[in-house]
């Protein structure tokens, strides 16, 4: 199963280290805001933004995916779809906060000159 393999470690990549687990967090909290404003409140307003910023730049492929159209039976769909796209680009963001946490851990010692 080399497949769920490389899921576990892209996972680990997101979750293994205080900067990305930080940064889901606010990721999660954005998407939550995001979610009581478009079902509980009576105005939404822009609470897009907010998922749109935590995530930037990936968060840019939520334009890509289509919307149903407000007056169909599917309009609850559309703010999960969106929310979706924001969860997945907030994890492939951890992925690389994750490595370059790495990178910067296991670095070569500098010398003082």
């Amino acid at each position: 199963m080399p497949n769920a393999s490389r899921t576990r470690r892209f996972l680990a990549l997101a979750t293994d280290n205080w900067p990305a687990r930080g940064y889901l967090a606010v990721v999660a909290a954005s998407l939550a805001v995001f979610l009581y404003a478009v079902y509980l409140s009576p105005d939404p307003g822009f609470a897009a933004i907010w998922p749109y910023m935590t995530t930037a730049p990936l968060s840019i492929l939520a334009f890509l995916v289509p919307t149903p159209e407000w007056d169909s039976s599917l309009s609850w769909l559309s703010p999960l779809i969106f929310s979706a796209g924001v969860a997945l680009s907030g994890l492939v963001n951890a992925a690389l906060i994750g490595l370059l946490t790495r990178a910067l851990r296991t670095g070569t010692p500098h010398p003082t000159a």
